[in-house]
Formats: structure tokens, C-alpha cells, sequence
């Protein structure tokens, strides 16, 4: 098992039709791409968002701008910047400790023509893992089912008290485009991993719609898993690299 470590906001993702690639052997012979860095774009944007607001205080009150400072707190959309960098972080720790030669990994992928970004991709001899870091402290994630016998079976995430099955919409676009990308050279499964959430004691983890939703301890296993893949894992990690580059 890999070592456990100790959400920034979903983006809008429009994405656009993906050029798909074929995977070449000559891609074996090319260094390795650098993973990136987890979690760099959301903090980038907490620091932006946090160095403009001191700068519109300070200028506004240039005598009390630093007491202001000291005494109030960053607004909660500036907040869940810095939160949702520090779920990428440590996801993306955990992640990189799970990293080997058949166990291939990027972080913070930006995708071409939108303002959005993939947290994390694995690319394992299992197929390819999508996934999207989440920071919901001391929230539950939870599956909920409507219909059934009589109308359509509805899949729902719900997160403490409130829907958001928005999440899954993101992964689930991701996934396309991941798949896109790559052909039928490898499969491609989207996970949605909650950082500091309240799970039970037992079972917990469950699947809506097609995403997996789980936490790092059930997810780090998942990299480790064999399969028919090994020889797909650096083409297939070489073209994701350059098709999604660091965001």
C-alpha cells in the first residue's frame, strides 16, 4: 500500500472536441515527462485573490490597512481557494509515493481552450485514472437513489447536506476527454477522492453513475493493481503530458 499523506472549487468545463493522437513506440525512447505539480494553479489563484485584497484595503485605509488586515479574515470564496489547493497537495503527496515505473502520474493538467484543469491522472497497466481531489472537511459523501421500479433510477451525490452531483458532471467530462485522447489504447475510469471527510468505520466508498467515490487510503491500492497495460503505461503518459500540459 501506498503511504498516506497527512477542494479547490469545481471549475466550469467546457470541453472541446479532443484530437485524438495515436500512440507511438518512438514515445518509449523520450525521457519521462515531469509530473507538474499538484495543487500549483489553485494556490496561484489563492494568492492572487489574497495579494488583491490587502492591495484594495491598504489603499483604501493607508493608516488602519494593516490593523483592517490583522482583524478580519479572507472572504470564503478566497478561502476555498487556499482549501482546495491543500486537498490537491496532499493528495497529490500521496499519489507521488505510489509512482513507479508501470505507475505513471501527472498533476494539475490544464485543458487547452477552457480555464479549467484536471487535479490528477494515473496511468497504470490497470488503465487510466481520472481524478479530482476534493476538501469537504468533516462533510459525509453519500450515494442517493431516486426511482426505480416505476421511473428512471436517478443517481445523486450528496455531500453532508447538500446535492452535488455537479461533481460527478466534471469527472464524467474529463473522463470523455481523457478517453478522446487516448483511443482505445488504454481504459479510462474517473474517481472523485474526498481529503478529510467523514467516513464510516465500515464500507463507505461507492460508485455514482460510472465515478468512483471514495478517499486516499481506498484510492492509493487502486494504483497498485495489476494489469494487461505495462507496456501502454509511458506512450499513454507521454501523449497526456503534451495534450494536457501543466496548468
Amino acid at each position: 500500500a501506498c503511504p498516506s499523506p497527512p477542494q479547490a472549487p469545481s471549475h466550469d468545463l467546457d470541453v472541446a472536441d479532443p484530437v485524438v493522437e495515436t500512440l507511438s513506440p518512438a514515445m518509449e525512447a523520450e525521457p519521462a515527462p515531469a509530473p507538474g505539480t499538484a495543487g500549483a494553479s489553485a494556490r496561484r489563484e489563492f494568492e492572487r485573490r489574497q495579494a488583491r485584497r490587502e492591495e484594495r484595503i491598504r489603499t483604501k485605509h493607508p493608516r488602519l490597512g494593516g490593523l483592517i488586515l490583522a482583524l478580519s479574515d479572507d472572504p470564503q470564496s478566497t478561502t476555498a481557494w487556499n482549501s482546495g489547493a491543500l486537498g490537491e497537495e496532499r493528495l497529490g503527496h500521496g499519489l507521488d509515493g505510489c509512482a513507479s515505473d508501470t505507475v505513471r502520474l501527472l498533476h494539475d493538467r490544464r485543458i487547452p481552450g477552457t480555464r479549467a484543469n484536471i487535479d490528477h491522472l494515473a496511468i497504470t497497466p490497470a488503465g487510466v485514472l481520472v481524478i479530482d481531489a476534493k476538501r469537504y472537511v468533516g462533510q459525509r459523501p453519500a450515494l442517493v437513489v431516486e426511482g426505480g421500479l416505476l421511473r428512471p433510477r436517478i443517481e445523486k451525490l450528496k455531500v453532508g447536506a447538500r446535492d452535488q452531483t455537479k461533481l460527478v458532471d466534471g469527472v464524467l467530462k474529463q473522463v470523455e476527454l481523457v478517453a478522446g485522447l487516448l483511443g482505445d489504447a488504454l481504459p479510462v475510469q474517473g474517481c472523485l477522492c474526498f481529503i478529510e471527510a467523514d467516513w464510516p468505520l465500515i464500507g463507505g466508498a461507492f460508485t455514482v453513475r460510472g465515478v468512483d467515490v471514495l478517499w486516499p487510503k481506498k484510492l492509493y491500492p487502486r494504483l497498485a493493481a495489476a494489469g494487461p497495460f505495462d507496456a501502454s503505461v509511458a506512450e499513454a503518459h507521454a501523449l497526456l503530458a503534451a495534450a494536457l500540459p501543466p496548468a
